[in-house]
């Protein structure tokens, strides 16, 4: 608690981020509601379960696992893991353009491969589908996915072309 003379900082999630001397605190604070928006934009895959696509916070977005369905008939692309990738980078331009962003402001993705001897075929598509912009990435292989012939999935963290949007 801070005594008088001070302010209280908090984060997000609630943790105290520390005491400081208010006549520290120089310019405008800024109270930001940490609301989380949820949506699943036309033109992506039909989550396959009780999920939405993309979750947003201030200018922080994740969409959670997507795989290589055609948005418009539902069926999988292709057998081929070239083609599920560029269907998954697509919908993921899809989704990041509803929420004021794009492939260029991907921070992290996931990939979780169902194959490793798919790893250079994916990574081809991979580069393909993203052109210059490299953001870290995990490759993880999986002995599952949840639905038939899919060859893996991918989920990402981005952030939105502006600090306002």
């Amino acid at each position: 608690m801070p005594t008088d003379g001070q302010l209280a900082i908090q984060l997000c999630a609630g943790v105290e981020w520390g005491d400081v001397p208010a006549s520290s605190v120089r310019g405008t604070l800024r109270i930001v509601a940490n609301k989380v928006e949820t949506s699943t934009p036309s033109g992506t895959p039909t989550p396959i379960g009780p999920y939405s696509h993309i979750a947003k916070v201030g200018q922080f977005i994740t969409i959670g696992g997507t795989a290589g369905f055609d948005p418009a008939t539902g069926a999988l692309v292709g057998t081929d893991v070239a083609s599920q990738t560029l269907r998954i980078l697509e919908s993921f331009r899809v989704m990041l353009q509803s929420v004021g962003s794009d492939l260029d402001h991907v921070i992290h993705i996931n990939v979780f491969l169902k194959d490793m001897r798919d790893f250079d075929a994916m990574n081809r598509a991979y580069l393909a589908g993203l052109g210059a912009h490299r953001p870290a990435r995990t490759v993880i292989g999986v002995n599952e996915l949840p639905k038939p012939g899919v060859l893996l999935t991918m989920n990402l963290t981005a952030v939105t072309r502006s600090a306002n949007d």
